[in-house]
């Protein structure tokens, strides 16, 4: 090993007791309150998929957007239903990203645990490699003007040993006797400091601390995306960062993140209820208005923002001209815009495309105040 080279010093090794501010304890109850809220929400949606879908896009697009891969919703939702006739190199990044955290999800589902192999194989969907944790120095972090700001753990071995005392860490409860949120904001800045994949770093860290919640039982599925708040306040996320590596600066950094636990709870609990609230009212005028009405159907339309022909086959066991039907009849009557891209047609879901970019959930509240 280098002589320049130091382990990474474990989490347990920082006292619990640090954490245990007044404005640290204030905001983890303003935190855990929303998260509770969050929770129970989430649970009155009959299919839990529709949220693991939606909102799992909306995470992938601003999580990959941290890091400049750049994409609008049309063209992720196009890619979405139709790969193999619109292709956009950042859009299939981005739906890699919500598939690496359904791959997690199920993970952790199974195992109640997180670990190291867990983390390897989640970075393997995100990057479809099998590089595995850096075996190569050469690994810097800079900033904006390209200056070296940080350099992660260089020697294989010290990474092996990070990742080995961090998964420790997120699976054993008496290693350091904490609030699991102040246990995320910590273990999301081990994660990003040692920094142990070639590419990927932040993404994987991001579905980490989603995870996390999940197997800590404070979320019994992936809905807490820290990703847009991260977005807005990037300056501050990579300073805090840096600021605990350079001056110990750790209370500030985990005010940071029970902040944005907390905003990104409220703005989720409000996409969710908007969500609701359109598959409600689908339901029920849909139901009203055509014979084929089925539940598969609505589950179909609030799974995919666009959809098309051969999902309704697949999901609702139909032919393809009864599909066609379904799709154009609800298209006419205004539930869907129909679109063409080639040969194919895509079907947006109107209600639910508005809500995922944010034009939708006034409109939505305010028709059904007047039903």
């Amino acid at each position: 090993m280098p002589a320049a080279e130091h382990p990474m010093p474990p989490l347990d090794r920082l006292s619990p007791r640090r954490f245990e501010t007044p404005a640290i304890l204030k905001a983890l109850a303003l935190a855990s309150r929303k998260l509770a809220e969050l929770k129970g929400v989430a649970a009155t949606i009959p299919n839990q998929g529709i949220l693991i879908s939606t909102l799992g896009l909306q995470e992938a697009k601003d999580s990959s957007a941290i890091e400049n891969i750049v994409t609008t919703h049309d063209q992720l939702f196009k890619d979405d239903a139709l790969p193999e006739d619109f292709s956009n190199a950042a859009a299939k990044e981005v739906l890699r990203y919500r598939q690496a955290l359904r791959v997690g999800f199920e993970l952790v589902q199974r195992s109640r645990l997180l670990t190291t192999n867990h983390v390897l194989q989640i970075q393997a969907e995100l990057e479809r490699n099998n590089a595995g944790l850096r075996k190569l120095p050469g690994t810097v972090l800079k900033d904006a003007a390209g200056h070296v700001v940080y350099t992660p753990p260089q020697d294989p071995k010290v990474i092996v040993a990070s990742m080995a005392d961090l998964e420790r860490f997120i699976n054993d409860d008496a290693v350091f006797d904490a609030d699991p949120l102040i246990k995320m904001a910590l273990i999301h800045y081990q994660f990003e400091t040692i920094h142990p994949f070639y590419d990927g770093n932040g993404r994987t860290g991001r579905i980490v601390n989603v995870l996390y919640l999940v197997k800590e039982g404070l979320l019994d599925i992936p809905v807490l995306y820290l990703s847009r708040h991260i977005v807005r306040t990037k300056a501050d996320y990579y300073r805090l960062l840096q600021e605990v590596r350079v001056h110990d600066a750790w209370e500030d950094w985990v005010l940071y993140l029970l902040t944005a636990v907390e905003r990104t709870a409220g703005d989720t609990l409000e996409t969710i209820a908007a969500i609701r609230a359109a598959l409600m009212d689908y339901k029920h005028r849909i139901r009203d208005q055509f014979k084929f009405y089925s539940q598969d159907l609505i589950n179909n339309l609030f799974t995919h923002p666009y959809t098309k022909i051969a999902f309704v086959e697949r999901d609702l066991e139909v032919s393809r001209l009864t599909a066609t039907k379904y799709l154009d009849a609800l298209a006419e009557h205004g539930f869907l815009q129909k679109r063409k891209i080639g040969r194919t047609n895509y079907y947006v879901n109107i209600v639910l495309n508005g809500i995922l970019t944010g034009a939708e959930t006034k409109r939505l509240q305010s028709r059904r105040r007047h039903r």
